[in-house]
């Protein structure tokens, strides 16, 4: 579906910028007056992670005017193999300023505005109204629906993107002209049951392939041309090198978009999206220990059965002295149940303690009443226990 533009053209282009975009200016459908649309634009990139690095970049280097960033977060060694706005010397600096840095240093004449806060449903009305366009790079469910919810409510578009392992989607997302990103995706899945690209990994390059493509898909809906992906998601197999295209119907029974909202304002979204599920949260109370805990009663000769309920290659690369290895899905299916020793008390683990929690509540539901999981998982006892060991 062909779109006008966005925003307005802006009045001109200085002689720098005629020569710094002149192989856009000889594209027909883009010209002197795509060129000044995207000059006058101001789109907002939450994150300047794995899809907000190129996105940004690309942005920038295409002429938008102002570009406007959230993120909190700062630059850790473990984001260098995707994060390619970052580089090493960046490491512990916040990512807001790395990435602002990287633009500036792209193009000069781009206004760069920072928003260093994590975005929640107390600010991001008020960020989301000083821009035409959101680019949504973020990697959990509870931000991606407060994104789309505040979007719906300002009739905002916004270019969604998603990654993990060699598999990446996008979509545009505006409810005026079509679905929202509840239309299809109604409810999160349930918690643990998708793992995040730091439990499960990602292919760095992937990054790029679905961040230029939101950025080919904010080009267009800001200059008015082409035919946006809105109603259509993208979806990319890096390993079978094969694109394909689902169409995605506007539902009028959505709960933000449809015809009959019951979603009218901004609601709990970590609540909504049930990071960690309510029968692991209970199952965790009184039921957690320290890495330090651990330690003492590995030193102690306590009678403990120490499993990992991460991956193998997870395990590889770093694991907790003793622990044996039995994944979260062993788990779940209830063929791990069977082997587990009756005489000693069962410690449970994995990379930050969200799946550790997941696995107690299901030992707990089979009667392992005095089991335990580590709260920090194996992160928590490399940085406490083994600060020489990596970490992921």
């Amino acid at each position: 579906m062909s779109l006008p533009p966005l925003v307005e053209p802006a009045s001109e282009l200085t002689v720098d910028e005629v020569r710094r975009y002149s192989r856009h200016l000889i594209i027909p459908d883009v010209g002197m007056d795509g060129q000044k649309r995207l000059k006058n634009a101001k789109v907002l990139a939450v994150g300047a992670g794995g899809l907000g690095s190129p996105a940004l970049m690309y942005l920038a280097a295409a002429g938008v005017g102002t570009l406007g960033i959230v993120e909190f977060d700062e630059v850790d060694e473990s984001n260098l193999q995707r994060q390619i706005i970052h580089s090493q010397a960046d490491i512990g600096r916040s990512k807001a300023e790395s990435a602002k840095d990287s633009v500036l240093g792209i193009n000069p004449y781009v206004n760069v505005v920072l928003h260093e806060e994590r975005l929640e449903a107390e600010n991001v009305m008020d960020i989301f109204s000083q821009y035409d366009l959101i680019v949504d790079g973020t990697d959990n469910f509870a931000t991606r629906y407060l994104v789309n919810d505040a979007c719906v409510l300002l009739n905002k578009p916004y270019v969604w993107g998603s990654i993990y392992r060699f598999d990446g989607q996008a979509s545009v997302f505006w409810s005026e002209h079509g679905p929202c990103y509840r239309c299809l995706y109604p409810e999160p899945p349930p918690p643990g049951m998708v793992p995040s690209c730091a439990e499960g990994g990602v292919l760095g390059v992937l990054c790029a392939s679905i961040g230029s493509i939101q950025v080919n898909e904010a080009i267009k809906l800001l200059a008015g041309i082409g035919d946006p992906l809105v109603g259509r998601l993208m979806i990319y197999d890096a390993l079978e090198m094969q694109y394909r295209q689902v169409k995605v119907r506007k539902d009028p029974e959505c709960a933000v978009c449809g015809e009959n909202p019951t979603v009218t304002e901004l609601i709990d979204y970590e609540a909504f999206c049930g990071v960690v599920s309510e029968e692991a949260q209970e199952a965790a109370l009184g039921s957690t220990i320290t890495p330090a805990q651990l330690k003492e009663w590995i030193d102690g000769d306590e009678k403990i059965e120490i499993i990992d309920v991460r991956e193998q290659n997870e395990y590889e690369i770093v694991s907790i002295p003793g622990a044996k290895l039995i994944p979260k899905n062993e788990f779940l299916m209830g063929n791990a149940l069977q082997d587990l020793p009756q005489d000693r008390k069962i410690v449970l683990h994995c990379k930050t303690g969200v799946r550790s929690a997941e696995v107690l509540a299901v030992l707990k539901s089979a009667g392992f009443a005095d089991a335990v999981h580590v709260g920090g998982g194996v992160i928590g006892w490399v940085n406490q226990i083994e600060p020489s060991k990596p970490i992921y």
